[in-house]
């Protein structure tokens, strides 16, 4: 069963459903309540089990291989709930979402389960209405169960201490990765942006977790790579050239290296 908000003046869309829907242009949440579900995001295979909450963007290719038992996804439109905009609020944008090449994954315990299955069960009841303020209602719900996940995802950090200040500049690195790995590939190019100098970045980095900012920059340049290898059919070059790279062979050098296998192997494996 599916439950759906829609509105034709803004176009902006939200819902809840009891399975996994690939819809298009929208971020989706899967929270696992019972058994297991194997999904493949762009190329990558994950599991799911029981009480874990993942995590995708409008981005993310989604392929569904297994899934059993209960589960429920979320899934709106940037016109309902644009996360960029209204950051200050949830803190998730750079960090439940975008940010990384791994898909985000969390996992709850008793007390949690309880709390996200009431604040299902009150969205749900919200579905029910069909007044003027119903779209506004549900955004505040979808707020705090974003709210609620940011924080849980803070406390698998490596160091679960860091302050909200380092942490905002790891985000901000984040979503300028997201919005300039085509260009960019030094971290010294983003720690510009952020007026911050290369090693004040690979500290923070160290604080955070285990992956170096310049690690984040390769995986994302690579995941796009990846994605235009598996979903287009252009070449090696034409993907050089709109990654940023000056050559074909420069690209098939870093793609080597990042991935583990050349272009052309990639391809082929990708197409059986």
């Amino acid at each position: 069963m599916i439950h759906t908000y829609s509105n034709r003046k803004d176009s902006s869309y939200f819902s809840l459903s009891n399975e996994i829907i690939d819809e298009k242009q929208t971020y989706k949440i899967f929270w696992q309540r019972t058994g297991f579900s194997k999904l493949n995001v762009d190329g990558i295979d994950y599991c799911i089990h029981e009480n874990q909450i993942l995590f995708l963007t409008p981005l993310n290719q989604l392929q569904v291989i297994e899934s059993t038992s209960e589960l429920n996804q979320l899934s709106f439109n940037r016109k309902f709930y644009c996360i960029q905009q209204h950051d200050q609020e949830v803190s998730c944008y750079g960090y439940l979402f975008f940010g990384s090449s791994d898909v985000p994954i969390i996992s709850l315990d008793s007390k949690e389960q309880e709390s996200f299955d009431l604040l299902i069960k009150v969205i749900l009841e919200e579905f029910e209405n069909s007044d003027h303020i119903q779209g506004e209602m549900l955004q505040v719900l979808l707020k705090r169960f974003l709210i609620k996940c940011t924080r849980l995802a803070r406390k698998n950090l490596s160091n679960p201490e860091i302050n909200q200040d380092k942490l905002d500049i790891i985000r901000q690195f984040n979503v300028l990765v997201e919005m300039h790995f085509k260009q960019k590939h030094k971290v010294a190019d983003y720690a510009s942006l952020l007026n911050k100098s290369p090693k004040t970045i690979s500290n923070l980095f160290g604080e955070y977790n285990d992956k170096t900012p310049l690690q984040v920059i390769q995986e994302r340049i690579s995941l796009e790579a990846k994605r235009l290898f598996i979903h287009t059919d252009k070449t090696a070059k034409e993907v050089a050239y709109e990654l940023g790279f000056d050559d074909a062979a420069q690209f098939s050098r870093f793609f080597s290296k990042v991935v583990g296998k050349s272009p052309t192997d990639f391809k082929k494996q990708a197409v059986l």
